[in-house]
């Protein structure tokens, strides 16, 4: 007899299509809040792996994400120019962790626009993965975990309630881009020891029951691998730049930390575009050809874990430097037409 599955291991997902009266409460929230990684009445372009791959610069990618980084910023410092008073750390909490929320929907729903515009990664062989049937509720929660936690441990250990979003450091250029490289160091040897460790491997493998994941599985793992890459990784980056003299106040973190959440949802998009995530350090990692593209991660998610490669999340450079880089299928110099050229909208 074969060893039966677990059914947690199940990456089945038929709940869209069911009837609604058998939705729970996460349903209606992820239907309500039109977060779907596509919609069902609504096609979904297929391209073949040899045709041209549509090409996004990297302006615009930092033109999205300082938006949708410094809209909040600068309601809070109105408000403070209006009334001479400061936010409580409370209200200042509440308001971040709800614009981390706000913000990542405007993502998933500019990824789904460009998704059905451009298509997906491997899209000939396979549809990207939806939420699991059983797992509705784990998606749910993890995705809240980030937009509670990473403002919250910024608050506790940067915030300091007489200063506003202008004593952001003239610094933060430079944070930006080696938050990114710093990181990524960090998140490269947790992950690839998750990969390479047998005892270490059952708390990464949930998150690689997805082989064509969306941005809502981009958490989808278990809890131990959740608090490193939630809490555990950044908080050893925010310390090594610390140590390095950089401020890396609360502000200047907030913004590091919307550069690096951008990276993570559309780097499990499985978008069929040419895009590096945005660097203010993009010219330094391009000088060795250690710009991540979004195929990079795809293609790790459908190796096997052992046989795995492409651990960086955030940049190639690591990859690079210690030989775990894979050859690119569909991103290629021969199908990337820079004079091809496509916008991340900013409303969607």
């Amino acid at each position: 007899m074969g060893v039966e599955r677990n059914p947690k291991d199940s990456m089945k997902s038929t709940w869209r299509t069911a009837d609604k009266s058998t939705w729970g409460l996460y349903h209606w929230i992820f239907e309500l809040l039109s977060m779907h990684p596509t919609n069902i009445d609504q096609p979904v372009h297929v391209a073949k792996k040899t045709d041209k791959v549509p090409y996004i610069p990297q302006w615009n990618t930092h033109l999205w994400v300082c938006f949708y980084a410094m809209w909040p910023m600068a309601i809070e410092q109105a408000y403070i120019w209006y009334t001479g008073q400061y936010w409580s750390p409370y209200f200042t909490f509440f308001f971040y962790s709800m614009v981390y929320k706000v913000n990542a929907i405007a993502e998933f729903r500019m990824i789904r626009a460009y998704g059905h515009k451009h298509g997906f990664l491997d899209g000939e062989v396979h549809d990207r993965d939806q939420i699991p049937d059983h797992a509705v509720h784990k998606v749910f929660f993890s995705l809240q975990m980030t937009s509670l936690i990473r403002p919250g441990a910024a608050l506790l250990l940067t915030y300091k309630r007489n200063q506003g979003p202008l004593s952001m450091s003239p610094w933060v250029v430079l944070e930006v881009g080696l938050y990114g490289i710093i990181l990524d160091f960090y998140f490269y040897w947790y992950h690839r020891i998750m990969h390479e460790t047998d005892a270490l491997w059952k708390y990464h493998r949930t998150h690689h029951l997805t082989k064509h994941p969306n941005p809502l599985l981009t958490l989808y793992a278990d809890s131990e691998q959740e608090f490193f890459d939630v809490i555990g990784v950044p908080l050893m980056t925010w310390g090594t730049m610390r140590l390095m003299g950089l401020p890396m106040g609360f502000y200047d973190w907030w913004l590091c930390h919307q550069y690096i959440v951008f990276t993570e949802l559309v780097g499990h998009s499985g978008l069929r575009v040419f895009a590096n995530p945005p660097s203010t350090l993009g010219w330094f990692l391009e000088l060795f050809d250690a710009q991540l593209v979004i195929e990079d991660h795809d293609l790790h998610h459908r190796k096997g874990w052992k046989n795995s490669a492409n651990y960086g999340k955030q940049t190639r450079l690591w990859d690079k430097l210690f030989g775990t880089c894979a050859e690119r299928i569909e991103i290629t110099p021969e199908t990337v037409d820079k004079n091809y050229t496509t916008y991340l909208r900013l409303f969607n």
